[in-house]
């Protein structure tokens, strides 16, 4: 179903504000209290993010009695779990917010979606702007942003389907922006003496010659990326593609299955993630993404070993698919 055009201006408002709502996660100074929450669970949290000489860290600590804090530094990210006495340590992969997960500008952008900014209700006594980010076709999620008319922070966030139902929301009851934090505001409050820390390094991931190719994939998904990296528990190398839409992104993980090993379960959906297992050609591929369901299942079910596979259609879906109807609250 093809959607009516905003006028130039109004297209081009929604995006400073979408460029506006980055910048401000990144390099804001911010303290808060928000609420993440799904259709199976919710969890409230404190979030500290400092900017200091051109980087941020940052500290989450969750306030619904699990006492787990998420500390992340220059270089690493480290989750503390005092449940278990166990401390997770990643490598630091870039220098966006925890919080930040939320869309941005692309080039396919105005293709696969259509943006719209409106004025607001109030929200923590400010002044909001309401931008709607709609999806063209029902592969991948909409967005409404409640975002503050000064700063442009997304005081609250709804990811939708294509449906209108909402799967995931973020919503700020608390939030300050002062021009300075002191550094010992992002340092751990958890005495982490005696605990196990488990470091997962940094695995090189050397661009490789694509092994897998994709068959198909939905309207406007293109692969992206394809290494061959180490994964903790698995014995063999693993293919990772990547896949994305220039706004939303699905990794696909490639692994010789196990002889006489149970057939790995095929789906789940937690808020906007969704994940897909299947058994292609005696390996496990499985599709992860902040998608819909159907479009991790479509994408992993779309490759195949490059000796069999045809070349990626040019991003063509299943018949019929792109002009489905997609519904959307007013």
């Amino acid at each position: 179903m093809a959607l009516l055009a905003l006028p130039a201006r109004a297209a081009d408002d929604a995006h400073e504000w979408l460029e506006r709502m980055g910048e401000s996660l990144s390099s804001r100074n911010y303290i808060g209290v928000f609420t993440h929450a799904t259709r199976r669970q919710s969890e409230t949290m404190r979030i500290v993010h400092r900017v200091g000489k051109g980087a941020s860290t940052e500290r989450l600590v969750s306030l619904d009695g699990s006492g787990r804090e998420i500390v992340r530094t220059a270089e690493e990210v480290h989750v503390y779990l005092p449940d278990r006495r166990v401390v997770l340590v990643e490598a630091r992969s870039d220098d966006r917010s925890l919080l930040d997960s939320l869309p941005e500008p692309g080039p396919q952008l105005d293709k696969l979606y259509e943006l719209q900014i409106r004025d607001g209700h109030k929200l923590l006594g400010r002044d909001v702007r309401v931008l709607d980010i709609r999806p063209r076709d029902g592969f991948r999620y909409g967005y409404r942003l409640w975002l503050d008319e000064e700063s442009a922070m997304p005081l609250r966030t709804v990811v939708m389907d294509g449906t209108g139902r909402p799967v995931e929301l973020m919503n700020f009851t608390q939030l300050e922006m002062p021009r300075r934090i002191a550094a010992s505001e992002t340092e751990p409050s958890i005495d982490a003496s005696g605990f196990q820390w488990v470091r997962h390094a940094r695995q090189p991931r050397q661009p490789t010659q694509v092994a897998w190719r994709p068959m198909k994939l939905p309207p406007g998904f293109r692969l992206v990326a394809s290494r061959t990296q180490v994964m903790p528990g698995i014995a063999f190398p693993v293919q990772h593609l990547i896949f994305s839409d220039g706004f939303a992104s699905i990794s696909v993980f490639i692994e010789p299955a196990r002889p006489g090993g149970e057939a790995p379960p095929e789906s789940s959906s937690v808020g906007s993630a969704s994940a897909f297992s299947t058994l292609v050609h005696g390996h496990v591929v499985t599709a992860v993404g902040e998608v819909p369901l159907e479009t991790v299942r479509d994408v992993a079910r779309s490759v195949a070993p490059a000796t069999i596979a045809t070349p990626e259609s040019a991003g063509a879906g299943p018949a019929g698919a792109a002009d489905a109807p997609v519904l959307w609250p007013r």
